[in-house]
């Protein structure tokens, strides 16, 4: 299930602000205990690809839309939850906007909290706003 496999995209990105790398085995490890289908493995490899290529760009977008939090500011959790998110909006272009919205914030609200949830679709839906102008 494209949730899960999301979860486990989190779990490793949001070890990744720690180690400065992503880690192909956690990610391995963590794949087989949530038993991914295929279709989730290509997702997650995907996400997590274009996560680590991107990092600066989804920094740069969220400094932008993050006046009063700089993301060097931002919790780790959050951070990894945006990009996620960022990664999605910006080259899923199979998943509706407000559906990477709201896995966002529900991935917020479990790993994080609920006034992260709010601050992460803020941001979101800002950048959606302002994605095609």
């Amino acid at each position: 299930m494209r949730s899960t496999a999301r979860e486990v995209a989190f779990e490793v990105i949001f070890a990744s602000r720690f180690t400065d790398t992503i880690d192909n085995g956690l990610k391995s490890a963590l794949a087989k205990k949530e038993n991914l289908s295929t279709e989730d493995l290509d997702y997650l490899d995907r996400i997590l690809m274009t996560v680590e290529k991107h990092m600066d760009e989804f920094s740069e977008t969220v400094d932008k839309r993050s006046v009063a939090f700089p993301e060097s500011r931002i919790f780790p959790a959050d951070i990894s939850i945006l990009f996620i998110a960022l990664a999605e909006i910006l080259y899923e272009e199979d998943i509706p906007d407000i559906v990477s919205i709201n896995e966002a914030a529900n991935i917020a609200s479990k790993y994080s909290s609920q006034k992260s949830a709010s601050f992460i679709s803020g941001i979101l839906s800002e950048i959606v706003r302002n994605k095609n102008v």
